[in-house]
Protein backbone atom coordinates (compact mmCIF):
# COMPACT_ATOMS: atom_id res chain seq x y z
CA UNK A 1 0.00 0.00 0.00
CA UNK A 2 1.28 3.43 -0.97
CA UNK A 3 1.61 5.86 2.19
CA UNK A 4 -0.09 9.12 1.59
CA UNK A 5 0.98 12.08 1.64
CA UNK A 6 -1.14 15.53 1.77
CA UNK A 7 -0.38 18.95 2.67
CA UNK A 8 -2.82 20.92 5.24
CA UNK A 9 -3.23 24.28 6.26
CA UNK A 10 -2.14 25.49 10.35
CA UNK A 11 -4.80 28.40 10.28
CA UNK A 12 -8.01 27.08 8.38
CA UNK A 13 -7.71 23.46 8.45
CA UNK A 14 -7.46 23.40 3.82
CA UNK A 15 -6.31 20.63 2.83
CA UNK A 16 -4.27 20.13 -0.61
CA UNK A 17 -2.67 17.26 -2.62
CA UNK A 18 0.20 19.48 -3.26
CA UNK A 19 2.30 21.67 -1.33
CA UNK A 20 1.13 26.04 -1.59
CA UNK A 21 2.78 28.91 -0.95
CA UNK A 22 -0.80 30.73 0.11
CA UNK A 23 -4.01 29.35 1.13
CA UNK A 24 -6.61 29.82 -0.51
CA UNK A 25 -9.29 30.14 1.87
CA UNK A 26 -7.37 32.22 4.57
CA UNK A 27 -4.91 34.10 2.34
CA UNK A 28 -2.14 33.00 4.80
CA UNK A 29 1.86 31.99 3.33
CA UNK A 30 3.49 29.30 4.37
CA UNK A 31 1.06 28.16 6.29
CA UNK A 32 1.05 24.32 5.21
CA UNK A 33 2.27 21.36 6.94
CA UNK A 34 3.12 18.16 5.41
CA UNK A 35 0.84 14.68 6.71
CA UNK A 36 1.82 11.54 6.45
CA UNK A 37 -1.08 8.92 6.65
CA UNK A 38 0.19 4.99 7.73
CA UNK A 39 -1.82 2.68 5.32
CA UNK A 40 -4.47 1.26 6.68
CA UNK A 41 -4.72 -2.36 7.52
CA UNK A 42 -7.27 -4.59 4.70
CA UNK A 43 -10.98 -5.49 6.57
CA UNK A 44 -9.94 -2.55 9.96
CA UNK A 45 -13.75 -1.61 10.21
CA UNK A 46 -14.67 2.05 9.67
CA UNK A 47 -14.65 4.43 12.50
CA UNK A 48 -17.71 6.17 11.29
CA UNK A 49 -21.15 4.47 12.54
CA UNK A 50 -23.84 3.66 10.26
CA UNK A 51 -26.64 4.78 12.23
CA UNK A 52 -30.05 5.18 10.37
CA UNK A 53 -31.73 8.78 10.25
CA UNK A 54 -34.17 9.58 12.44
CA UNK A 55 -37.03 11.95 12.34
CA UNK A 56 -36.73 15.19 14.98
CA UNK A 57 -40.11 14.49 15.75
CA UNK A 58 -39.51 10.84 17.45
CA UNK A 59 -35.99 12.21 19.18
CA UNK A 60 -36.66 12.24 22.87
CA UNK A 61 -35.10 15.21 24.41
CA UNK A 62 -33.92 14.89 28.03
CA UNK A 63 -32.43 17.43 30.64
CA UNK A 64 -29.03 16.87 31.10
CA UNK A 65 -27.81 16.45 35.02
CA UNK A 66 -25.03 18.29 35.36
CA UNK A 67 -22.49 17.75 38.06
CA UNK A 68 -20.70 20.25 40.22
CA UNK A 69 -17.39 20.87 40.07
CA UNK A 70 -16.62 21.92 43.86
CA UNK A 71 -15.17 25.35 42.66
CA UNK A 72 -18.04 27.77 42.12
CA UNK A 73 -16.42 29.97 39.70
CA UNK A 74 -15.51 27.14 37.48
CA UNK A 75 -19.46 25.91 37.75
CA UNK A 76 -20.83 29.03 36.81
CA UNK A 77 -18.38 29.38 33.84
CA UNK A 78 -19.29 26.06 32.52
CA UNK A 79 -23.31 27.19 33.09
CA UNK A 80 -23.89 25.60 36.44
CA UNK A 81 -21.97 22.57 36.36
CA UNK A 82 -20.13 19.94 34.16
CA UNK A 83 -22.90 17.97 31.05
CA UNK A 84 -22.43 14.11 31.08
CA UNK A 85 -20.49 13.35 28.02
CA UNK A 86 -19.26 16.74 27.18
CA UNK A 87 -15.95 17.66 25.78
CA UNK A 88 -14.47 20.78 26.94
CA UNK A 89 -11.08 22.46 26.04
CA UNK A 90 -8.93 24.98 28.38
CA UNK A 91 -6.26 26.96 27.28
CA UNK A 92 -4.22 30.00 28.46
CA UNK A 93 -0.25 30.46 28.95
CA UNK A 94 2.50 28.56 29.93
CA UNK A 95 2.16 28.56 34.06
CA UNK A 96 -1.26 30.68 34.45
CA UNK A 97 -2.76 27.24 36.59
CA UNK A 98 -4.16 25.11 33.66
CA UNK A 99 -3.06 22.24 35.64
CA UNK A 100 -4.02 23.35 38.52
CA UNK A 101 -7.68 24.01 38.20
CA UNK A 102 -8.65 20.66 36.70
CA UNK A 103 -6.46 18.80 39.24
CA UNK A 104 -8.90 20.50 41.68
CA UNK A 105 -11.77 20.27 39.94
CA UNK A 106 -10.99 16.35 38.87
CA UNK A 107 -10.40 15.52 42.23
CA UNK A 108 -14.24 16.44 43.59
CA UNK A 109 -15.65 15.12 40.65
CA UNK A 110 -14.26 12.02 41.17
CA UNK A 111 -16.25 11.70 43.82
CA UNK A 112 -19.51 10.86 41.20
CA UNK A 113 -17.34 8.42 39.57
CA UNK A 114 -14.12 7.68 38.71
CA UNK A 115 -11.49 9.74 36.79
CA UNK A 116 -8.83 9.32 34.98
CA UNK A 117 -5.76 12.20 35.06
CA UNK A 118 -3.86 11.37 31.59
CA UNK A 119 -0.05 13.67 32.33
CA UNK A 120 1.58 13.80 28.73
CA UNK A 121 3.71 16.08 30.19
CA UNK A 122 4.60 15.30 33.87
CA UNK A 123 5.54 11.99 35.33
CA UNK A 124 3.09 10.73 38.44
CA UNK A 125 5.16 11.83 40.78
CA UNK A 126 5.16 15.42 39.82
CA UNK A 127 1.64 15.29 39.27
CA UNK A 128 1.51 13.61 43.39
CA UNK A 129 3.92 16.59 44.71
CA UNK A 130 1.57 19.29 43.10
CA UNK A 131 -1.92 17.17 44.84
CA UNK A 132 0.41 17.33 48.11
CA UNK A 133 1.13 20.97 47.51
CA UNK A 134 -2.92 21.74 46.95
CA UNK A 135 -4.58 19.08 49.41
CA UNK A 136 -6.43 17.12 47.01
CA UNK A 137 -6.63 13.85 48.12
CA UNK A 138 -9.37 11.24 46.50
CA UNK A 139 -9.34 7.26 46.72
CA UNK A 140 -10.77 7.09 42.93
CA UNK A 141 -8.56 9.86 41.14
CA UNK A 142 -6.14 7.95 38.38
CA UNK A 143 -3.18 8.97 36.98
CA UNK A 144 -1.59 7.88 33.94
CA UNK A 145 1.54 8.93 32.39
CA UNK A 146 1.58 7.85 28.29
CA UNK A 147 1.79 10.06 25.35
CA UNK A 148 0.28 7.30 23.31
CA UNK A 149 -3.57 7.78 22.65
CA UNK A 150 -4.09 3.83 21.76
CA UNK A 151 -2.33 2.98 25.65
CA UNK A 152 -4.63 5.20 26.93
CA UNK A 153 -8.04 4.27 25.26
CA UNK A 154 -6.79 0.63 26.45
CA UNK A 155 -6.31 1.68 30.02
CA UNK A 156 -10.12 3.55 29.56
CA UNK A 157 -11.46 0.22 28.56
CA UNK A 158 -10.10 -1.44 31.77
CA UNK A 159 -11.16 1.56 34.28
CA UNK A 160 -14.35 2.50 32.73
CA UNK A 161 -13.71 6.22 34.25
CA UNK A 162 -16.81 8.46 34.09
CA UNK A 163 -14.05 11.34 33.61
CA UNK A 164 -11.09 11.97 31.52
CA UNK A 165 -7.92 14.22 31.12
CA UNK A 166 -5.71 14.68 28.56
CA UNK A 167 -2.94 17.06 29.74
CA UNK A 168 -2.22 18.22 26.88
CA UNK A 169 -3.51 17.49 23.68
CA UNK A 170 -0.48 18.60 22.11
CA UNK A 171 1.47 15.72 23.62
CA UNK A 172 -0.57 13.01 22.67
CA UNK A 173 -0.53 11.23 19.82
CA UNK A 174 -1.98 8.07 18.03
CA UNK A 175 -0.78 5.39 15.89
CA UNK A 176 -2.68 6.04 12.81
CA UNK A 177 -0.29 9.09 11.58
CA UNK A 178 3.69 9.09 11.35
CA UNK A 179 3.76 12.50 11.85
CA UNK A 180 5.49 14.11 14.98
CA UNK A 181 3.28 14.47 18.26
CA UNK A 182 2.22 18.05 17.95
CA UNK A 183 2.03 18.41 14.48
CA UNK A 184 -1.57 19.55 12.82
CA UNK A 185 -2.62 16.14 11.27
CA UNK A 186 -1.84 14.72 15.34
CA UNK A 187 -3.80 17.57 17.17
CA UNK A 188 -6.54 17.43 14.33
CA UNK A 189 -6.63 13.29 14.89
CA UNK A 190 -6.49 12.87 18.75
CA UNK A 191 -9.32 15.22 19.35
CA UNK A 192 -11.45 13.77 16.50
CA UNK A 193 -10.74 10.11 18.24
CA UNK A 194 -11.44 11.72 21.79
CA UNK A 195 -14.41 13.49 20.53
CA UNK A 196 -16.11 10.20 18.99
CA UNK A 197 -15.36 8.29 22.42
CA UNK A 198 -16.72 10.95 24.70
CA UNK A 199 -19.91 10.93 22.69
CA UNK A 200 -19.96 7.20 22.33
CA UNK A 201 -19.99 6.31 25.70
CA UNK A 202 -20.48 9.18 27.37
CA UNK A 203 -17.29 9.71 28.57
CA UNK A 204 -16.80 13.41 30.03
CA UNK A 205 -13.56 15.04 29.05
CA UNK A 206 -11.30 17.62 29.23
CA UNK A 207 -8.55 18.56 27.12
CA UNK A 208 -5.64 21.29 27.66
CA UNK A 209 -4.11 23.34 24.77
CA UNK A 210 -1.45 24.90 24.24
CA UNK A 211 -1.85 28.60 22.93
CA UNK A 212 0.62 30.50 20.02
CA UNK A 213 2.73 34.13 20.28
CA UNK A 214 -0.74 35.29 19.21
CA UNK A 215 -3.01 34.00 22.73
CA UNK A 216 -4.52 31.57 20.58
CA UNK A 217 -4.80 27.97 20.95
CA UNK A 218 -1.99 26.18 18.85
CA UNK A 219 -3.46 23.65 16.38
CA UNK A 220 -6.01 24.11 13.22
CA UNK A 221 -9.04 25.96 13.96
CA UNK A 222 -11.66 22.98 13.64
CA UNK A 223 -10.26 21.93 16.93
CA UNK A 224 -12.33 24.17 18.43
CA UNK A 225 -15.15 23.21 16.55
CA UNK A 226 -14.98 20.05 17.88
CA UNK A 227 -15.25 20.97 21.63
CA UNK A 228 -18.50 21.46 23.26
CA UNK A 229 -17.20 24.28 25.51
CA UNK A 230 -14.03 26.16 24.54
CA UNK A 231 -12.06 28.03 28.12
CA UNK A 232 -9.37 30.35 28.09
CA UNK A 233 -7.44 31.67 30.77
CA UNK A 234 -6.40 35.13 31.44
CA UNK A 235 -4.22 36.88 33.53
CA UNK A 236 -0.40 35.91 34.35
CA UNK A 237 2.59 38.25 34.10
CA UNK A 238 3.33 38.94 37.85
CA UNK A 239 -0.64 38.94 38.19
CA UNK A 240 -1.72 36.93 41.04
CA UNK A 241 -4.94 36.90 39.53
CA UNK A 242 -6.64 34.84 36.67
CA UNK A 243 -9.93 35.46 34.69
CA UNK A 244 -11.69 32.32 33.66
CA UNK A 245 -13.98 33.07 30.48
CA UNK A 246 -16.19 30.72 28.04
CA UNK A 247 -15.88 31.03 24.14
CA UNK A 248 -17.37 28.79 22.99
CA UNK A 249 -20.22 26.92 25.63
CA UNK A 250 -23.36 24.52 23.72
CA UNK A 251 -24.54 24.21 27.14
CA UNK A 252 -24.61 27.75 29.17
CA UNK A 253 -23.55 31.28 28.18
CA UNK A 254 -20.16 32.57 26.81
CA UNK A 255 -20.69 35.97 28.93
CA UNK A 256 -19.84 34.50 32.57
CA UNK A 257 -16.38 34.87 33.87
CA UNK A 258 -14.82 33.36 36.74
CA UNK A 259 -11.79 35.15 38.91
CA UNK A 260 -9.49 33.12 41.17
CA UNK A 261 -6.02 34.41 42.98
CA UNK A 262 -2.87 32.14 42.43
CA UNK A 263 -2.05 31.18 45.89
CA UNK A 264 0.80 28.95 47.20
CA UNK A 265 -2.10 26.33 48.16
CA UNK A 266 -3.34 26.57 44.56
CA UNK A 267 -6.31 28.69 42.53
CA UNK A 268 -8.60 30.26 45.34
CA UNK A 269 -11.80 31.43 44.06
CA UNK A 270 -12.30 35.09 44.92
CA UNK A 271 -16.24 35.29 46.12
CA UNK A 272 -16.27 39.43 45.27
CA UNK A 273 -14.42 40.63 42.09
CA UNK A 274 -15.75 44.27 42.75
CA UNK A 275 -14.13 44.49 46.10
CA UNK A 276 -10.78 43.05 44.97
CA UNK A 277 -10.12 45.00 41.70
CA UNK A 278 -11.16 48.39 43.79
CA UNK A 279 -8.55 47.64 46.74
CA UNK A 280 -5.39 49.14 45.84
CA UNK A 281 -7.33 52.32 44.20
CA UNK A 282 -5.77 55.59 44.77
CA UNK A 283 -7.71 58.55 46.43
CA UNK A 284 -7.32 61.97 45.44
CA UNK A 285 -5.84 61.56 42.30
CA UNK A 286 -7.45 62.67 38.45
CA UNK A 287 -7.78 60.67 35.93
CA UNK A 288 -9.63 57.42 37.89
CA UNK A 289 -12.94 56.60 37.59
CA UNK A 290 -14.79 53.80 38.88
CA UNK A 291 -17.18 52.07 36.01
CA UNK A 292 -19.64 48.82 36.69
CA UNK A 293 -19.54 46.14 34.14
CA UNK A 294 -21.40 43.52 33.26
CA UNK A 295 -20.03 39.95 32.83
CA UNK A 296 -23.18 37.74 32.24
CA UNK A 297 -25.07 37.96 34.88
CA UNK A 298 -22.80 39.38 37.79
CA UNK A 299 -22.01 43.36 37.89
CA UNK A 300 -18.23 43.70 38.82
CA UNK A 301 -16.83 47.34 39.66
CA UNK A 302 -13.19 47.87 38.17
CA UNK A 303 -11.34 51.06 37.93
CA UNK A 304 -10.47 52.75 34.89
CA UNK A 305 -7.26 54.82 34.79
CA UNK A 306 -6.47 57.36 32.37
CA UNK A 307 -3.00 59.92 31.98
CA UNK A 308 -3.44 63.07 29.43
CA UNK A 309 -0.17 64.80 29.20
CA UNK A 310 1.52 67.02 26.49
CA UNK A 311 2.94 65.56 23.82
CA UNK A 312 7.14 65.76 22.89
CA UNK A 313 6.81 64.69 19.28
CA UNK A 314 4.66 65.35 15.82
CA UNK A 315 3.04 62.63 16.62
CA UNK A 316 0.49 62.27 20.14
CA UNK A 317 0.37 58.65 21.36
CA UNK A 318 -2.47 56.48 22.29
CA UNK A 319 -1.86 53.72 24.29
CA UNK A 320 -4.52 51.26 25.75
CA UNK A 321 -4.29 48.45 27.80
CA UNK A 322 -7.74 46.29 28.37
CA UNK A 323 -9.98 48.47 26.18
CA UNK A 324 -9.90 48.39 22.06
CA UNK A 325 -7.68 51.67 21.34
CA UNK A 326 -10.08 52.57 18.28
CA UNK A 327 -12.73 53.42 21.04
CA UNK A 328 -10.22 55.64 23.17
CA UNK A 329 -9.92 57.41 19.56
CA UNK A 330 -13.27 57.71 18.91
CA UNK A 331 -13.96 59.28 22.12
CA UNK A 332 -11.20 61.27 22.20
CA UNK A 333 -12.75 62.86 18.90
CA UNK A 334 -16.21 63.09 20.65
CA UNK A 335 -15.14 64.91 23.40
CA UNK A 336 -12.72 67.82 20.87
CA UNK A 337 -15.57 67.57 18.56
CA UNK A 338 -18.80 68.12 20.90
CA UNK A 339 -17.33 69.28 24.41
CA UNK A 340 -14.79 71.24 23.06
CA UNK A 341 -11.79 69.63 25.05
CA UNK A 342 -7.96 70.56 23.52
CA UNK A 343 -6.89 66.67 22.93
CA UNK A 344 -5.39 67.19 19.51
CA UNK A 345 -1.97 67.47 20.54
CA UNK A 346 -1.86 64.97 23.97
CA UNK A 347 -0.14 61.60 24.82
CA UNK A 348 -3.49 59.75 25.87
CA UNK A 349 -2.76 56.33 27.92
CA UNK A 350 -5.62 54.23 29.31
CA UNK A 351 -5.58 51.35 31.74
CA UNK A 352 -8.27 48.95 33.40
CA UNK A 353 -6.67 48.25 36.61
CA UNK A 354 -6.52 44.61 37.59
CA UNK A 355 -5.86 42.94 34.23
CA UNK A 356 -9.42 43.31 33.05
CA UNK A 357 -10.12 43.18 29.83
CA UNK A 358 -13.67 45.52 29.14
CA UNK A 359 -15.28 44.95 25.47
CA UNK A 360 -19.57 46.28 26.50
CA UNK A 361 -20.17 49.97 25.42
CA UNK A 362 -21.50 50.67 28.80
CA UNK A 363 -17.99 51.83 29.91
CA UNK A 364 -17.62 54.59 26.95
CA UNK A 365 -19.13 57.45 29.42
CA UNK A 366 -16.94 56.20 31.87
CA UNK A 367 -13.68 56.63 29.53
CA UNK A 368 -14.82 59.92 28.66
CA UNK A 369 -14.89 60.95 32.14
CA UNK A 370 -11.14 59.75 33.39
CA UNK A 371 -9.67 61.15 30.13
CA UNK A 372 -11.78 64.88 30.88
CA UNK A 373 -10.32 64.38 34.76
CA UNK A 374 -7.21 63.94 33.76
CA UNK A 375 -6.83 66.41 31.24
CA UNK A 376 -8.25 68.95 33.75
CA UNK A 377 -6.77 67.42 36.62
CA UNK A 378 -9.93 67.32 38.95
CA UNK A 379 -10.38 64.22 40.66
CA UNK A 380 -13.74 62.51 40.02
CA UNK A 381 -15.57 61.76 43.51
CA UNK A 382 -14.44 59.07 45.52
CA UNK A 383 -17.69 57.52 46.03
CA UNK A 384 -19.19 58.36 42.62
CA UNK A 385 -19.54 55.91 39.82
CA UNK A 386 -20.08 56.32 35.50
CA UNK A 387 -21.64 53.86 32.81
CA UNK A 388 -23.26 54.73 29.63
CA UNK A 389 -23.03 54.10 25.97
CA UNK A 390 -21.57 57.45 24.01
CA UNK A 391 -22.68 57.94 20.41
CA UNK A 392 -20.96 59.99 17.73
CA UNK A 393 -23.01 63.15 18.72
CA UNK A 394 -21.54 63.09 22.30
CA UNK A 395 -25.13 61.67 23.39
CA UNK A 396 -25.40 59.02 25.99
CA UNK A 397 -27.66 56.20 25.14
CA UNK A 398 -29.07 53.62 27.74
CA UNK A 399 -27.46 50.18 28.14
CA UNK A 400 -29.11 46.70 29.80
CA UNK A 401 -29.43 45.35 33.07
CA UNK A 402 -28.81 48.87 34.70
CA UNK A 403 -30.41 47.90 38.26
CA UNK A 404 -27.47 44.52 38.48
CA UNK A 405 -25.36 47.65 38.09
CA UNK A 406 -26.72 50.55 40.69
CA UNK A 407 -27.67 47.57 42.95
CA UNK A 408 -23.74 46.50 43.48
CA UNK A 409 -22.77 50.10 43.69
CA UNK A 410 -25.38 50.80 46.43
CA UNK A 411 -23.55 47.65 48.29
CA UNK A 412 -20.09 48.33 48.03
CA UNK A 413 -21.01 51.73 49.88
CA UNK A 414 -21.02 54.86 46.23
CA UNK A 415 -23.13 57.18 46.79
CA UNK A 416 -23.62 58.90 43.54
CA UNK A 417 -24.20 57.32 40.04
CA UNK A 418 -23.78 58.92 36.82
CA UNK A 419 -25.99 56.80 34.22
CA UNK A 420 -28.47 57.55 31.41
CA UNK A 421 -31.52 59.13 30.97
CA UNK A 422 -32.85 56.36 29.34
CA UNK A 423 -32.10 53.82 32.36
CA UNK A 424 -34.41 55.97 34.45
CA UNK A 425 -37.46 54.16 33.52
CA UNK A 426 -39.04 52.09 35.97
CA UNK A 427 -35.51 51.63 37.71
CA UNK A 428 -35.71 51.80 41.40
CA UNK A 429 -33.24 53.80 43.20
CA UNK A 430 -31.16 51.56 46.30
CA UNK A 431 -31.05 53.57 49.54
CA UNK A 432 -27.93 55.55 49.95
CA UNK A 433 -27.18 56.13 46.26
CA UNK A 434 -28.04 59.12 44.61
CA UNK A 435 -29.16 58.42 40.33
CA UNK A 436 -27.89 61.59 38.31
CA UNK A 437 -29.28 60.94 35.03
CA UNK A 438 -27.46 62.71 31.66
CA UNK A 439 -28.06 62.89 28.28
CA UNK A 440 -24.66 63.74 26.68
CA UNK A 441 -21.19 64.16 27.42
CA UNK A 442 -21.32 67.97 28.46
CA UNK A 443 -24.03 67.45 30.88
CA UNK A 444 -22.22 64.84 32.62
CA UNK A 445 -18.74 66.29 33.07
CA UNK A 446 -21.01 69.89 33.98
CA UNK A 447 -22.47 67.36 36.87
CA UNK A 448 -19.01 65.26 37.87
CA UNK A 449 -16.94 68.69 38.24
CA UNK A 450 -19.59 71.12 39.76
Amino acid sequence: MKVKTRYLCQQCGHLSPKWMGRCPDCRQWNSFAEEISAPQAKGRASAATLDAPVRLAEVRAREEDRVRCGIKELDRVFGGGVVPGSFSLLGGDPGIGKSTLLLQAVAHLARSGPALYVTAEESAHQVKLRAERLRVQSPDLYLLSETNLEAVNEQVKKLRPAFLVIDSIQTVSTAHLESAPGSVSQVRECAALLMRQAKGEGLTTFIVGHVTKDGSIAGPRVLEHMVDTVLYFEGGGGNPYRILRAVKNRFGSTNEIGVFEMKEGGLCEVANPSELFLAERPRGVSGTVVVPSLEGSRPILVELQSLVSSSSYGTPQRTSMGIDRGRISLLLAILEKRVGLCLLGQDVFVNVAGGVSLDEPAVDLAIAAALASSLLDRPVPEKTLVFGEVGLAGEVRAVVRPELRVLEAARLGFDRCFLPAGNMKNLECPEGLALVPVRNVGEMLEGLFD
